[in-house]
């Protein structure tokens, strides 16, 4: 049975917990402080800050936290210790033999990563996503649930997308893009290519700026 730390004690900390804690023996959870971790009936200790633990060689962990800038920042620091990060496929996901995910994936339940996708570092899908064939999605990249990503869409690092989004197909020659360090809100349905650094939302998305709420309201 494969031993691993939590980083995050939060919701999603806990809906994995129920997830994998068949498979999976869980050492303890690390968070900021112990505010959350005591709303969940955990079994594991909680452990405090992670920057502070000794970890032992070859220690496995997975970072349950939605934000992508604060999942890279763990990531590097707890890289430098040697700490492993394993993709974590929970039951009743779907993951192509295709399909090439980097370390540190959580692919939630009744998610589906389809043929010839390319997943960088620390991805997250929650329940009910998808990634459709032959799209690439940069590190750190977070689904929200029910994230639908079709065909052929190029997603940058540290892109959030919130629940419900829908992503619609590019093509071969002319990939859908999405920049890096963007958020797509909840409820979005993404056309055309986002720019990096934006914050969008609507049907059809569009910048996040007074006069669009305005327009939208």
């Amino acid at each position: 049975m494969m031993e691993l730390y939590i980083i995050g004690a939060s919701g999603f900390a806990s809906e994995i917990t129920e997830y994998i804690e068949q498979e999976i023996k869980i050492l303890g959870y690390f968070d900021v402080d112990k505010t959350s971790y005591e709303i969940y009936d955990f079994n594991a200790n909680f452990l405090g800050s992670e920057g502070e633990f000794e970890f032992s060689k070859s220690s496995k962990a997975i970072i349950a936290i939605s934000n992508p800038k604060i999942r890279e920042k763990i990531y590097q620091n707890l890289k430098n210790k040697k700490v492993e990060f394993p993709n974590i496929y929970c039951k009743n996901s779907l993951v192509s033999k295709k399909a090439q995910i980097s370390e540190g994936a959580i692919i939630c339940p009744y998610c589906t990563i389809t043929s010839n996708a390319k997943i960088g570092l620390n991805f997250q899908a929650n329940i009910y996503s998808y990634v459709a064939h032959d799209c690439v999605i940069g590190d750190n990249v977070t689904f929200a649930p029910a994230v639908k990503c079709n065909g052929n869409v190029i997603i940058g690092d540290n892109v959030y997308i919130g629940t419900g989004a829908i992503i619609h197909q590019g093509s071969v020659k002319r990939p859908l893009i999405i920049g890096e360090n963007s958020s797509i809100a909840a409820g979005s349905v993404v056309t055309k290519n986002i720019p990096a650094n934006s914050v969008v939302f609507g049907n059809p998305a569009i910048p996040l700026t007074k006069e669009n709420l305005k327009r939208r309201s």
